[in-house]
């Protein structure tokens, strides 16, 4: 507003119109229009205390606001709320409430009025409060709008670095740091950093409203925080209340120490060329610590100084493990009772084979869940697909038991049977290349035992060894056979214990 009172005074005192204008900001046009209208209404300095300038306006040009006060009005509500649409200007609306005041035949606002009354409503409406914040109380986090730059040493081409700026409400402290991108694991790797910049966890977390804090439902207050970032909430005990869509305010801090982040950190880097994001993001540390040193122009202190003095000292312990981002998948259980991640196998217990199960994968373990229940956790395997990680309580009974075979335990049967059965099974094993491949000869050799007798199958081993050094599963079996009863009235005695460094039969050496 003119400043009416301001120029009478100066007037009085003999200055020149030019010095009045230049002193009250107003033109030398205004000034002469003032002083000319004060002297046809006999008004001079000094003044009364209740002739304001408000009061002296409409003294001095009542014909204007009169003019204004038979116009029709527009809603300046719904003029408030049709400029937050995309596209909408103060022009379209003033043209359609044009259009509004011709249907009803009154006079509308001139578009210069339009606006300053628009105007003057929506200064009503931008009225803020200070709301004081308690130490360790809450956190805002956001990405810089301005990116960072580093050189590809190969291709010797800029490449683009986000930046993340994570904000204490209280001392004002910032953490930041540089990533490749904005997605969800850079999102998570930047709290975790934060944190342990800190030193410690708030109340609250305040993000913005972006795809890696919030899944969105259409409507802000159904929206739901997302999974992987609700893990990291309750690993740091901590509460996520992401701030309102298009509302800035609700984490002032951040919107603030962005675009000074932007100046004297981002902007400040700008001469100096890195060539790896190592080498941006150390830059950046460095120009954060003189930024959180910097005393502050309207009070005392400086960021760091508040931070550590009235601060830190209230914020939550941090965990003692660090949070691990953790990717989440559904999978069916093979026959084999593993399931694929990775192209890794891990195994589950046998009972959940063709059940779905929910899989939690991070960087170290593999989680399985069935009914939200772990079932089974296997340390992350690297490095050629197609291994196996198999825990023996997932599996069968009878595939333990075969686990558990091998070469010794099947000499150590063996021997119980008797010096001959030891020796022929002894060649079997020696016959194959690898000696798994010999397991199943030799189970059926020993299984034997159980439908002719101990003492028939070391007989039909010692009559075999006759004729071969290396007798096989079938060989014996066709004896068996063939001359089961015969073999009982053989006047070799035949031992139950085999005496080590024999391996041919007694028959053998007397014929």
């Amino acid at each position: 507003m003119t400043k009416y009172r301001e120029i009478l005074r100066l007037c009085s005192l003999g200055l020149s119109q030019q010095s009045i204008a230049d002193s009250c900001g107003v033109s030398k046009k205004t000034v002469n229009r003032v002083l000319k209208r004060a002297k046809e209404l006999n008004i001079h300095w000094p003044l009364d205390e209740n002739d304001t300038d408000a009061a002296l306006a409409a003294k001095f040009f009542p014909s204007s606001r009169q003019e204004a006060s038979t116009r029709a009005m527009p809603n300046f509500e719904h003029i408030r709320k049709e400029l937050m649409h995309n596209g909408v200007s103060k022009k379209l609306l003033w043209m359609e409430y044009m259009e509004d005041c011709k249907k009803i035949n009154e006079l509308p606002l001139m578009y210069s009025q339009f606006c300053y009354y628009v105007q003057q409503y929506e200064q009503k409406h931008r009225a803020s409060m200070h709301i004081k914040r308690n130490p360790a109380e809450q956190i805002e986090v956001d990405w810089a709008g301005d990116v960072a730059h580093f050189t590809n040493p190969e291709t010797e081409k800029p490449v683009k670095a986000y930046v993340f700026v994570g904000v204490l409400s209280y001392s004002q402290y910032a953490f930041v740091e540089a990533f490749m991108d904005m997605k969800q694991k850079s999102w998570i790797s930047a709290h975790v950093h934060m944190y342990e910049f800190f030193g410690g966890v708030s109340k609250i977390l305040i993000p913005d409203n972006c795809k890696t804090a919030v899944l969105h439902t259409g409507s802000w207050d159904e929206q739901r925080i997302n999974q992987s970032y609700q893990e990291l909430a309750e690993h740091y005990g901590t509460a996520i209340i992401p701030a309102r869509v298009r509302t800035p305010k609700d984490k002032p801090n951040a919107e603030g120490i962005v675009g000074n982040i932007s100046t004297w950190i981002i902007a400040a880097l700008r001469n100096e060329q890195f060539f790896s994001l190592y080498e941006l993001n150390k830059a950046i540390r460095q120009r954060l610590i003189l930024f959180n040193q910097r005393p502050f122009q309207k009070k005392e202190g400086s960021r760091e100084s508040i931070f550590l003095g009235e601060e830190k000292p209230y914020l939550a312990p941090l965990p003692a493990t660090r949070f691990e981002l953790c990717e989440l998948k559904t999978a069916t259980v093979q026959f084999n009772y593993h399931i694929s991640v990775a192209g890794m196998l891990y195994s589950v217990p046998y009972e959940l084979i063709k059940k779905k199960v929910s899989i939690r994968v991070t960087d170290k373990i593999i989680e399985i869940f069935y009914n939200q229940a772990r079932v089974a956790s296997h340390m992350r395997m690297y490095g050629r697909s197609g291994q196996y990680s198999t825990i023996a309580e997932h599996m069968p009974k009878d595939h333990q038991e075969y686990l558990q075979w091998n070469g010794d335990r099947f000499r150590n049967w063996a021997s119980k049977i008797g010096v001959n059965t030891y020796t022929v099974v002894t060649n079997i094993l020696a016959s194959h290349k690898v000696e798994q491949q010999a397991y199943r000869s030799c189970m059926g050799l020993l299984k034997l035992a159980d439908k002719y007798s101990a003492r028939m199958l070391e007989a039909a081993c010692q009559k075999s060894l006759l004729f071969t050094s290396a007798p096989s599963y079938k060989s014996i079996k066709n004896i068996l056979v063939t001359k089961g009863t015969e073999l009982l009235s053989v006047n070799e005695p035949i031992s139950s214990v085999a005496p080590h460094g024999i391996t041919r039969g007694t028959g053998y050496y007397r014929r």
